[in-house]
């Protein structure tokens, strides 16, 4: 062990662990390409060591800024508000842990104009994007200039230029549906979500999928905006409507939130009404009766995001999309 007033260098690093300078900077710069074992080997080098990255002489070194932008086109109360963009967050920051980079969160919800400026100030290699609500002009801008990764599936627009991290979000709607014509359902109303969102899209796609694979009608199929609120208002409305025994809230947000309506008005769940949702949130396993639902990768949708994000800093080829694969949860409300 060095002396702690000793500044460790990479070649102190390299030389412990008996391989070159280069090796150890491409594992701590987070190079996927790495062979698992010897990356293993140097970090727990590093670690021993108590090295740490130098990142302003790297960025000099590189002309790199040493930093990835975490760009979410949400307001904050959403953004803060929706455990779903926690647990991206959460796999994001912990696939680059110990990659070097900074993670810069901007909420840009309100000035997509001062967002770029900064993104394009030098200050950022890469933009990981959250949402789908923003310009075209802004993401062609953006995709011109530096690596872009979407969290989700690019619209028609955008695809030729940006790389995604999507999850299965058609096939699940389809499971969770059928799930619910299995259970003898054969009126389901469904509350999709915002017009503008391809997630929304897929979701809705899925349900229509079920449907037409079983040869039923859909039941009424009403907005809805992501939120409880929203799930509230949705849930109200189709109150107004007779004959459907089963809803399908395309996130776990809005099905809460539905669930505390029904139950007000002395609708029993799942025996008067089954309710089902899509994201598998913390608190779906505990709302009364606890909330079936199609279990997203969260987290991995965040690692993997991030690994696109510095592999494209890197020069790494990258595939352009990935599908993550969804699960369908059962609980009591169906």
């Amino acid at each position: 062990m060095l002396p702690r007033h000793s500044a460790v260098t990479l070649e102190q690093v390299a030389r412990q662990a008996g391989v070159s300078r280069a090796t150890v900077s491409r594992i701590v710069n987070g190079v996927s390409t790495v062979d698992p074992a010897l990356a293993e080997r140097v970090n727990v080098v590093v670690k021993q060591l108590g090295y740490v990255p130098n990142l302003s002489a790297r960025s000099l070194a590189s002309r790199r800024a040493g930093a990835v932008a975490l760009v979410v086109p949400e307001d904050v109360e959403r953004f803060f508000g929706d455990p779903f963009f926690g647990a991206l967050v959460a796999g994001i920051q912990g696939k680059m842990r110990g990659s070097g980079f900074l993670l810069d969160v901007l909420i840009a919800a309100d000035d997509p104009r001062q967002t770029s400026d900064l993104l394009l100030g030098g200050k950022v290699d890469a933009a990981i994007l959250f949402s789908h609500r923003i310009e075209q002009s802004f993401m062609s801008t953006m995709s011109a200039s530096l690596p872009v990764v979407l969290a989700g599936r690019p619209t028609a627009a955008t695809e030729p230029t940006c790389h995604y991290v999507d999850v299965d979000n058609r096939g699940g709607a389809e499971l969770v549906t059928r799930h619910l014509l299995e259970r003898g359902h054969r009126r389901i109303a469904m509350v999709r979500g915002p017009e503008d969102s391809p997630a929304a899209a897929d979701r809705l796609q899925g349900y229509l999928d079920a449907h037409e694979a079983a040869g039923i009608e859909t039941g009424p199929i009403v907005a809805g905006d992501f939120t409880s609120a929203g799930g509230v208002a949705a849930a109200e409305q189709l109150l107004d409507e007779s004959g459907w025994t089963a809803v399908f809230a395309a996130n776990d947000l809005m099905a809460i939130g539905a669930i505390g309506v029904l139950r007000t008005r002395g609708l029993r769940i799942p025996e008067d009404i089954a309710v089902a949702g899509f994201d598998d949130v913390p608190s779906a396993a505990d709302t009364v009766p606890p909330l079936t639902t199609v279990r997203q990768p969260s987290r991995e949708q965040g690692a993997a995001l991030a690994e696109t994000a510095l592999a494209l800093v890197a020069g790494e080829p990258v595939e352009q999309g990935q599908v993550l694969a969804t699960d369908l949860i059962v609980r009591a409300s169906t």
